[in-house]
């Protein structure tokens, strides 16, 4: 058996080619120095790439480290759940170590990138008040952030920052329109703004397997009171 390395390197991150049109249109955007804005259907790749994204431009040198930030509003009953801080967390960085951990195949990659500082994990409640600087910002699960937790994390990052925020507003959390709108409105300001790439992923861009797919369609079908 292949010894792990303990300290991750380029050479250790899988090497990923986009698989549709969308992915290919954010590889280059980001590639081009644009912050991203992936929008769209479920099982599309949008945290995946993201991540890979991120994790490839900090071992190329380009920023220091990767920040993951989730809404604060999901992730407001963390207070109240067994355990150290660090085993609340677990239930929602799960999909994010699942994703670094097959990036590098190694099960410990997130531990390693935690400990040296390259990666971080953020809900929008420790978002006020701070300065982030050298890093990629990933906000993912967008639709489920209001206006205010989005504009609050934009407006705290420095010239040396990238942004990207994945997220799929028709599956927002949200009851309240006021709240649902926000996301929209959100995306409506950043379409006008100067070093955007704003990728609307479809059906066609969905990489599950064929069961899964049939079953994202006909949910947002339904969803939308198109069945």
């Amino acid at each position: 058996m292949n010894k792990k390395p303990s300290k991750l390197r380029l050479e250790h991150l899988a090497k990923l080619e986009p698989l549709t049109s969308n992915q290919k249109i954010a590889f280059d955007g980001f590639a081009s120095g644009s912050h991203l804005c992936l929008d769209g259907s479920a099982g599309t790749g949008k945290t995946f790439i993201s991540l890979y994204l991120a994790l490839e431009s900090v071992f190329k040198k380009e920023y220091s480290k990767v920040i993951i930030v989730r809404s604060a509003v999901p992730t407001r009953d963390m207070g109240f759940l067994p355990g150290t801080q660090e085993e609340k967390e677990d239930a929602y960085t799960a999909p994010y170590k699942a994703i670094v951990n097959d990036l590098f195949d190694d099960t410990d990659a997130w531990s390693k990138l935690v400990q040296s500082r390259q990666i971080e994990f953020l809900t929008t409640s420790f978002i006020r008040g701070l300065t982030i600087k050298d890093a990629v910002v990933i906000v993912d699960e967008s639709q489920n952030c209001n206006y205010h937790e989005l504009c609050s994390v934009i407006t705290r990052l420095d010239e040396e920052c990238r942004f990207i925020m994945a997220g799929d507003y028709y599956q927002s959390d949200f009851t309240r329109k006021g709240d649902q709108d926000g996301i929209k409105d959100f995306i409506e300001i950043i379409k006008h703004m100067n070093g955007f790439e704003h990728v609307e992923f479809t059906w066609e861009d969905i990489v599950r397997s064929g069961f899964v797919r049939d079953f994202i369609m006909t949910k947002e079908l339904y969803e939308n009171g198109k069945l």
